[in-house]
């Protein structure tokens, strides 16, 4: 796992340019702790900042080949689970390695297929490749959109980057957020290559982006495809279970420690018990991880979104799987520290996380670090299998629009107790983005002649929660941990288990009239009964007044600087308001207006953006 960075540049010699390009890659230096390595010649110029997980003395970047027709240069950021057989496949085909590391077999692997490399690949990656003898870039991400990947078209070429703030470092690009940035920020609708910043854009999932002198062309190579199911019940629990015990292995091959995140919810504990049942025959126990807060088990109150505290349910997986577990317990001033939510920020290149949730899943990662380098992660279960409250909410069904907005608007206060300015959120105009974005999202979804009325509105519900929803906490995942220098591993978006969860039909999901019904039943035999009775719980939020009211002291500092720019979007009253909330908890509103206030006042501190908001 790293950071990779780029410029080419038809019209210029960038040796003369190593300074910015050095300053794209040092942005990143929290992606890859372990090794820098830049590589310029002509046009040309690739960066790289290495967390070294494989092949440690030998996967150093950027990584060069020479063949006939001139060398080939890659920067490349991720993992690719089935190097092991595609290696196979290129000594068979006569190509020689010097190193063991995945790198080199995708490096390779271009020599041999060009741009038909990327289906070749199993994995999470956003790598770049130039190509000499063409003089073309070759940028290419996973199927998911795991890794993060960034590109922004100059006059004579392109500035890339695994994270936006490599390109922001280039005096080509412009530090400006328009309206529509705004917009995508707000709406939590993750439009497919929007990134917000004026000029720059995502690398879609699933798609290659060629650079040459005539221009950017795009390619998509894998998509979400509707097919037939015709797998019985039993069929489908024992595949899926094939499929995960495969994926597992996989993902815990590594040259460093790696352990599992895990939460007593069902899709983290089954992944830790797979990988525990794993590693048994060798000797080796899995280490897991938990975070808590301080307190929060000992006075924890039921409410809406969480019935039950982690803390019991961790602690019966540990004890079932026999991990060697660790607690991360975190208090309330380092939540609310505005040098986390700085942190968090500066990872993110842009406000408007998730409040606590993200300054806790940081710290998290900050500690995990000091004792693993990999870890693995249950993230997407919940968009694969079907996971979420708004899959059972008849109007979340039944509605014309993203189906997790209405939990959203009802939790953090998104509508009526909003702390922007009106005349901003006039200008806003979210209702309209949102339903074009809608109508963009499921344009494309194909429906079976088999899908009934209900099997399609299932198979939408789901498509939109695997190419939108999903992107949006991958990303903040992503971000968070290489912030701290950990590689998070997602083993629930393997494409292959994706694909074939994708097209059951929602009552095979659902037939014990439960959420992830193929998840629970493929994973029984190791998993403790409680978790396997365990109604699905979010991740974890505070509860203790003390993290709103330090929220509302740094409101409170704010409000005593009437010049800061964030009052051209927050409303002054309706922050006061928040700030001087009696009870704090009493509204998740008012904290959430708090998060997002102090978010955008230190994103407009930290980067200095030109809003063009008119």
């Amino acid at each position: 796992m790293c950071g990779i960075s780029g410029w080419i540049s038809y019209e210029r010699d960038l040796r003369a340019e190593q300074s910015v390009v050095d300053a794209m890659t040092e942005t990143m230096d929290c992606r890859g702790p372990d090794d820098r390595g830049t590589w310029i010649s002509g046009p040309a110029a690739l960066g790289h900042r290495r967390l070294a997980v494989i092949d440690l003395p030998g996967g150093r970047q950027p990584m060069t080949v020479d063949t006939p027709r001139g060398t080939v240069t890659v920067v490349y950021s991720g993992e690719t689970y089935n190097f092991t057989e595609l290696r196979a496949e290129l000594v068979a085909r006569g190509h020689e390695f010097s190193t063991a590391s995945d790198t080199e077999v995708v490096l390779r692997g271009y020599v041999e297929w060009g741009e038909d490399i990327a289906p070749r690949l199993s994995g999470m990656y956003a790598f770049a490749i130039w190509d000499e003898y063409r003089q073309k870039l070759v940028m290419v991400r996973d199927r998911m959109g795991i890794k993060p990947f960034y590109y922004y078209e100059t006059p004579d070429g392109v500035l890339f980057g695994s994270e936006p703030k490599a390109i922001l470092a280039n005096p080509l690009a412009r530090r400006e957020v328009g309206l529509d940035g705004m917009r995508e920020l707000l709406a939590f609708v993750k439009t497919p290559g929007h990134a917000v910043w004026e000029g720059m854009h995502e690398v879609e999932p699933g798609t290659v982006v060629t650079v040459s002198r005539t221009g950017l062309r795009r390619h998509v190579y894998w998509e979400l495809a509707s097919t037939e199911h015709t797998d019985d019940r039993d069929s489908t629990i024992a595949h899926v279970r094939t499929l995960m015990d495969d994926i597992v292995r996989r993902q815990l091959v590594a040259d460093v420690p790696v352990c599992t995140l895990l939460s007593g919810g069902l899709d983290s504990s089954a992944m830790t018990a797979l990988a525990a049942q794993q590693l048994a025959p060798t000797g080796e126990r899995v280490r897991s991880f938990a975070v808590d807060f301080l307190g929060q088990s000992e006075n924890f109150v039921p409410d809406e979104l969480r019935g039950t505290p982690d803390t019991p349910f961790v602690h019966d997986v540990a004890r079932a799987s026999g991990t060697d577990h660790q607690d991360i317990v975190l208090d309330s001033h380092a939540l609310a520290d505005p040098e986390v939510r700085a942190k968090v920020i500066r990872a993110r290149d842009l406000p408007m996380g998730f409040g606590d949730m993200d300054a806790s899943l940081y710290l998290l990662f900050k500690a995990i670090r000091e004792h693993s380098t990999v870890a693995l992660s249950g993230e997407s279960a919940d968009e694969v299998f079907g996971g979420y409250r708004q899959f059972f909410d008849e109007e979340a069904r039944a509605g014309a629009t993203f189906p997790w907005l209405g939990q959203t608007g009802r939790h953090f206060g998104t509508d009526d107790d909003s702390v922007l300015r009106r005349s901003f959120v006039d200008a806003l105009d979210l209702g309209t983005y949102i339903q074009d974005s809608y109508a963009s999202a499921v344009r494309g979804i194909q429906r079976l002649d088999s899908d009934s009325d209900f099997e399609y509105r299932m198979r939408r519900m789901s498509h939109l929660h695997l190419t939108r929803f999903v992107r949006v906490l991958l990303d903040r995942k992503d971000r968070a941990s290489m912030a701290t220098g950990l590689e998070v591993r997602v083993p629930f978006c393997d494409h292959r288990l994706v694909e074939y969860v994708y097209n059951a039909p929602w009552a095979l999901k659902s037939f014990d009239g439960r959420e992830k019904s193929l998840l629970r039943e493929a994973t029984a035999d190791v998993l403790p009964r409680s978790v396997y009775d365990r109604v699905k719980s979010p991740y974890p939020s505070t509860q203790d007044p003390k993290y709103a009211l330090a929220l509302q002291d740094h409101a409170k500092d704010l409000l005593a600087d009437p010049g800061h720019q964030v009052f051209d979007l927050v409303d002054r009253d309706g922050l006061r308001k928040a700030a001087g909330t009696e009870s704090p908890q009493s509204t998740m509103a008012s904290r959430r207006g708090l998060e997002i206030t102090l978010d955008l006042a230190l994103w407009l501190d930290m980067y200095k953006p030109t809003l063009a908001l008119s």
